[in-house]
């Protein structure tokens, strides 16, 4: 996913289908220097991570 994507679904209130690692996930933000987003489980919200944008998928 490119960043500019994922931060048109940070700021969205709408809920988007997307998966890291074929898991649904939330993003919570997005680190532009980095190349990174805060994601957590959507079945396992305490179970934030931080994973490269390029790993996520939308669907």
């Amino acid at each position: 996913m490119n960043k500019q994507r994922a931060k048109e679904i940070v700021a969205s209130s709408v809920m988007a289908d997307v998966t890291y690692q074929g898991s649904p996930v939330y993003i919570q933000n997005v680190d532009e220097k980095n190349e990174t987003a805060r994601v957590y489980p959507l079945a396992q919200p305490e179970n934030e991570q931080t994973v490269p944008l390029n790993s996520l998928v939308e669907h």
